[in-house]
């Protein structure tokens, strides 16, 4: 079971005197600490007695803090595990919703910020033209090919050689999208029940992948700042996981990119411990610093031998060509390609030869498409700045996402009212592996930047209609992209 000390306890409630009764402010603190994901559910709180010590409280004001959260339905006393951070089912609407993806239509004039994706690139018209004129050579066959087309894995390996990873078109399986790549990877790598490392905040649909497919996912918090080499090694070493799926490239949701030596070091640890890395690149071409596209980290496979890559066609070209791919070890593509054919029986031709038209021109595409995403980061940053003042975030440097810390816990209730002011929002706890995160919200940078004044304006609208709603049972639950 996870556990806190009560020293690293302290440190996160912060050292500032406690407001009377101080009962009820230790209790609001823990609240808190659970709510922005902080502290995640199914920690072992450390005992009354080492309480006390630490913080300079009576035992009698911890005791009525740690009732008032056992009221509220945020600590469980179990036997033998002692008090235990959960969350409440009730009305309170922060309990984690187990429910998949649910795809609703969304009402004309709702703008849907649920998709971190772009409408088509520059060029993708010209590569399907192309393709079409390359499409009648493989009418004659059956169509189905599980590994993809050469030429598809043939320009993907090239890819991946061009960013200094040598590779080879054997060490590439072609899948519809990179989700099914990583469903694809954890049936070839584990058993029903092995567990999975996940950060967290992460791609609610890889969290939802995981557990679906009789996997369990063990939270990996990330800080402010990234990743956390000793609280993943502690996740590791007390969960006995089997794989951990990450994003080093532009995290989503938060955006941060893992540095190469953290990589190197993060590496080490997983092959320390037999865990089999997957890592999701699917946001990798989109740094939007001026010299991120090119100065960029060295793959996180470079640094771990039995790491699993998975890419996709779908962030940086356009989410309705469904190509994404996987790169496993020399001797890993069998077992992926025999475990893919499980779930479908291969990747649609035509868009695998854009796909490949796409990634042979390389640079020359890409450098328009990251000057469109940073047109639209900044727009979006600056009617944040003007409508919503008071919400706090870091510009990324890449991806498609604004991470927001709100000024109070009503993450729910914002996500609950928005489209009553003209938008389709994501609840923070979807991007948990416990849920929690009630003070977040993604914010895709993905509607043109002559609407992200509109979309500021709605989200200010929004706001104030959440801190008036009362706490409810009925949790939105989007689809996200």
């Amino acid at each position: 079971m996870r556990t806190i000390s009560a020293r690293s306890l302290a440190l996160l409630l912060g050292r500032d005197p406690l407001p009377r009764p101080a009962y009820r402010a230790l209790a609001d603190g823990i609240r808190r600490l659970v709510c922005d994901g902080r502290l995640l559910v199914g920690t072992r709180l450390p005992s009354e007695r080492t309480l006390t010590t630490e913080l300079g409280l009576s035992r009698t004001t911890v005791g009525a803090a740690l009732d008032a959260l056992r009221d509220e339905g945020f600590v469980a006393t179990r036997r033998g595990s002692g008090s235990v951070v959960c969350l409440p089912a009730g009305p309170s609407g922060l309990a984690l919703s187990q429910a998949g993806l649910i795809p609703t239509e969304v009402p004309p004039d709702v703008i849907d910020l649920t998709y971190a994706a772009l409408p088509a690139a520059a060029g993708v018209t010209a590569a399907f033209e192309r393709a079409l004129l390359e499409l009648p050579r493989f009418l004659a066959t059956a169509g189905y090919d599980p590994r993809g087309l050469p030429e598809t894995r043939r320009a993907v390996a090239d890819w991946y050689a061009s960013r200094g990873l040598p590779t080879t078109p054997d060490q590439v399986a072609v899948t519809s999208g990179a989700h099914g790549g990583l469903s694809a990877v954890l049936r070839a790598r584990l058993e029903v029940g092995d567990r999975v490392v996940v950060e967290s905040p992460t791609y609610p649909n890889a969290i939802v992948g995981v557990r679906r497919s009789a996997y369990r996912p063990v939270a990996a918090q990330l800080t402010p700042t990234g990743w956390d080499l000793d609280a993943i090694e502690l996740a590791v070493r007390q969960s006995g996981a089997r794989a951990a799926y990450l994003i080093p490239d532009h995290q989503n949701p938060t955006g941060l990119t893992m540095a190469e030596a953290t990589r190197a070091a993060l590496g080490a640890v997983l092959s320390r411990h037999g865990v089999v890395p997957v890592v999701d690149e699917t946001f990798v071409e989109l740094g939007l610093d001026e010299a991120s596209g090119t100065a960029r980290p060295a793959p996180f496979a470079a640094s771990a031998r039995e790491c699993h890559t998975l890419g996709s066609a779908g962030k940086t070209w356009w989410g309705g060509l469904r190509v994404g791919w996987v790169r496993t070890p020399v001797t890993g593509v069998e077992a992926v390609i025999e475990a893919r054919h499980s779930l479908d029986l291969g990747t649609a031709i035509l868009e695998q030869l854009v796909v490949a038209d796409l990634l042979r021109q390389g640079e020359t595409l890409l450098v328009e498409r990251r000057r469109e995403a940073r047109a639209r980061r900044d727009a979006l940053v600056t009617a944040l700045r003007r409508h919503v003042p008071e919400w706090r975030f870091e510009v990324p440097a890449g991806g498609l996402n604004l991470w927001c810390e709100l000024p109070e816990a009503r993450g729910d209730q914002l996500a609950r009212v928005a489209e009553r002011a003209g938008l389709r929002l994501a609840r923070g706890g979807q991007f948990g592996v416990e849920g929690g995160l009630g003070r977040w919200l993604r914010l895709p940078f993905c509607v043109a930047p002559d609407e992200a004044d509109e979309v500021g304006r709605r989200l200010a609208v929004a706001w104030q209609l959440a801190l008036r709603e009362r706490p409810g049972t009925r949790e939105v639950t989007p689809l996200i992209a």
